[in-house]
């Protein structure tokens, strides 16, 4: 992932910065982030190592305080997302057609899609986003709960100390709180690629907790 990451940003003459958040994970992914580290140098991976396990959102304050750049790509590193699309996205936020704050990448407009999901997994995804679309106002996002997103730095930094939810309905939350700001979101079709190592998180308890996530901020924003 690394390695794409950089390529596609030297192609396109971008400078950029990878940040690691690391919460003590058995897989040594420090080790990892290390190695990388040295290679790719100091200027392009920053690491974040963290005792324990603080949540997805306390990880993204955290690897946001260590960034520098004025806009932050937060993606999954196990190559569901590939950086192929972050140049388009790019493109999407520089338009002086529509500027908008947040560009996300979707898997439910025309040209996006997913792979190596069954059809359980499908529809899961389709029914819990098609459940969001219609009990949330969301500015016409239509992918809520993906996570492959390209922020302009203060949005994030606006929005991240609003959001309680945990799991899927973290990044559904986001968005409905950027919309509720008056932030606009672009989006940009993406192929989400089921992860070739691991397993998916998703169960009935993920599930149950992306539920209660939905209803209390149908009743709160």
């Amino acid at each position: 992932m690394t390695q794409l990451i950089h390529d596609t940003f030297t192609d396109a003459k971008l400078n950029y910065e990878i940040v690691v958040v690391d919460d003590n994970s058995p897989d040594k992914t420090l080790n990892v982030a290390q190695s990388l580290q040295s290679i790719f140098g100091k200027d392009h991976i920053k690491i974040v190592s963290r005792a324990a396990k603080l949540g997805l959102g306390s990880a993204y304050s955290a690897g946001l305080k260590v960034s520098s750049g004025q806009r932050i790509i937060l993606m999954d590193a196990d190559l569901s997302h590939h950086p192929k699309f972050i140049p388009e996205m790019i493109a999407v936020m520089d338009s002086t057609t529509k500027k908008v704050d947040i560009v996300s990448g979707t898997r439910y407009s025309r040209g996006g899609g997913v792979a190596g999901w069954d059809t359980y997994r499908k529809l899961t995804s389709c029914g819990a986003n098609f459940l969001a679309k219609f009990l949330l106002a969301t500015g016409g996002a239509s992918d809520l709960t993906g996570s492959f997103r390209l922020y302009e730095r203060y949005a994030l930094e606006q929005i991240l100390p609003q959001v309680k939810q945990k799991g899927y309905a973290f990044q559904m939350e986001i968005i409905v709180r950027a919309h509720k700001s008056g932030m606009k979101i672009g989006d940009v079709p993406i192929t989400f690629v089921d992860r070739i190592y691991g397993e998916s998180k998703l169960g009935a308890n993920e599930i149950v907790m992306y539920l209660k996530g939905l209803l209390q901020l149908f009743f709160t924003t």
